[in-house]
């Protein structure tokens, strides 16, 4: 039997790889792990895991069919902890880059309940910044 220790990986397809992969570098901090222009594949470090950003017009995002958009996306939501957790200052570095985030609130995630706050990618992708666990 195995047991599960984490996310290793999410892959988001895109129509406009350049504008996603400048959020989750310039807006979010994640660091360029990896490119490979053949695939048309971006691997951006977030933590321990990866964000991996294809290109939906690129051998990999083909074979998934329409590029994502507003009527249908490729997954709910992802979510990432963030450390420090300080919403005044997280919606103020957010607003300077033009994204626009929730208020926080009290939700229910890995490490059990916290605070956290929604936000959109460029391409209407929902990511919850999520906080340490309550006390």
């Amino acid at each position: 039997m195995f047991g599960i220790v984490g996310i290793d990986h999410i892959v988001l397809r895109s129509r406009e790889p350049a504008s996603l992969i400048a959020f989750y570098r310039d807006v979010l901090g994640c660091s360029l792990e990896r490119q490979v222009d053949a695939l048309g594949l971006v691997q951006l470090r977030a933590g321990s895991a990866l964000i991996d950003i294809v290109d939906a017009a690129g051998e990999i995002g083909r074979s998934g069919g329409a590029a994502p958009g507003r009527e249908g996306h490729n997954l709910d939501h992802l979510c990432l902890r963030v450390d420090p957790f300080e919403p005044a200052a997280i919606a103020q570095h957010l607003r300077a880059h033009g994204v626009e985030p929730s208020e926080p609130e009290r939700r229910y995630g890995a490490e059990g309940y916290g605070a956290s706050i929604y936000i959109e990618d460029p391409e209407g992708n929902k990511v919850e910044l999520k906080g340490p666990p309550e006390a």
